[in-house]
């Protein structure tokens, strides 16, 4: 595919549409922007190391999706996740996925009162607003499957009986990438439903050193920054951040260049055009934006389409990632203000 010229002023074009009305109102933007910041800091005083992991969080909380976190142990993944949820104000549960888990351990089961001779649901752990699933490769398919109409529909069936989660409801499930022993590795139906694929990688040497001056001493609790009442206004927000055609385009353009790419057997489906497009309102609105530019887009197509692409058996012998398509698209399509 021949590249588009970038136009010189993309990264910076508002939206032009005369009469459009938008319930973002400046001042509204940056409270949003400096909520975002405070979690930021709150985070990072507990978690030491790459802020993309915590800018993935927030999208996907925003964005109403859930994030797959891949890093070998000791990255303090689980350290991450709990430091999120406290900046919510929200309930937290952590499930430790092992071979002999079962589903009615995730969602829940009916058992008897015998004083009253009727069944009462005991519900599980997917109760809860934010639920970290540490090392969920390491369940059964069947297992993990029990996750599926959690995180897409926002409930669960037991024994016939459908109930609603509350919202927000985040996924944040954890998996090792060197362990083969003992583990079954996610089906495509499921890393679908992650919105994110984000590396928790080694601290750098200067980080790392943070790591061991921080936590010589008990650090103070992290601070409530937002309610469960502001996640859902701002998910309710982010679908009014306006996205041009030209951006839509981009994105339609990305997801259709990865399954042209000869390495790759299944290439990113429609779903993974949508989920870019919710990630970058998300990612825009943010940053303090009413309106998506091609930065947001690029800065998290690897992140949204490396788990969505099934690579040849010879492509994968090589060392070649999804994340290696997604790269190349990138390079490949460039964005142009026509619309190509």
């Amino acid at each position: 595919m021949s590249d588009v010229p970038v136009s010189t002023t993309s990264d910076r074009e508002e939206p032009d549409d005369e009469g459009m009305e938008s319930p973002l109102s400046p001042a509204k933007l940056e409270e949003i922007k400096a909520g975002a910041e405070a979690i930021r800091r709150e985070v990072g005083r507990i978690f030491i190391g790459s802020p993309t992991a915590v800018e993935a969080l927030l999208v996907a909380l925003v964005a109403g999706g859930h994030i797959l976190l891949e890093g070998v142990p000791g990255v303090a993944k689980t350290t991450l996740c709990r430091a999120f949820s406290q900046t919510l104000g929200a309930r937290f549960r952590r499930i430790q996925f092992t071979p002999d888990l079962l589903p009615s351990d995730i969602t829940g089961t009916y058992v008897p009162d015998l004083g009253s001779k009727e069944f009462h649901l005991r519900k599980g752990p997917v109760f809860t607003n934010v639920l970290l699933g540490d090392e969920i490769n390491r369940a059964t398919a069947k297992t993990q499957s029990a996750l599926l109409e959690a995180m897409q529909e926002r409930q669960v069936t037991i024994e016939g009986q459908t109930h609603a989660l509350e919202e927000p409801f985040l996924v944040l499930a954890t998996q090792n990438p060197v362990e083969q022993q003992g583990v079954y590795p996610l089906p495509e139906a499921q890393l679908d439903r992650f919105l994110l694929k984000v590396s928790v990688d080694y601290p750098t040497v200067e980080e790392e050193l943070q790591v061991l001056r921080t936590h010589r001493v008990t650090q103070a609790p992290v601070e409530e920054v937002w309610s469960g009442q502001d996640v859902r206004e701002l998910s309710r927000l982010a679908q009014e951040v306006h996205v041009s055609e030209e951006m839509m385009a981009y994105i339609v353009a990305l997801v259709r260049t990865t399954r042209r790419d000869d390495r790759v057997v299944l290439g990113a489906s429609p779903r993974a055009s949508l989920a870019l497009l919710k990630a970058a309102q998300a990612r825009a609105l943010l940053g303090g934006r009413a309106y998506v530019v091609p930065d947001d887009i690029r800065g998290l197509c690897r992140a949204v389409l490396s788990h969505r692409i099934v690579l040849h058996p010879d492509a994968e012998l090589d060392g070649i990632t999804g994340g290696e398509v997604a790269e190349r698209a990138l390079r490949t399509v460039r964005y142009s203000t026509d619309g190509r």
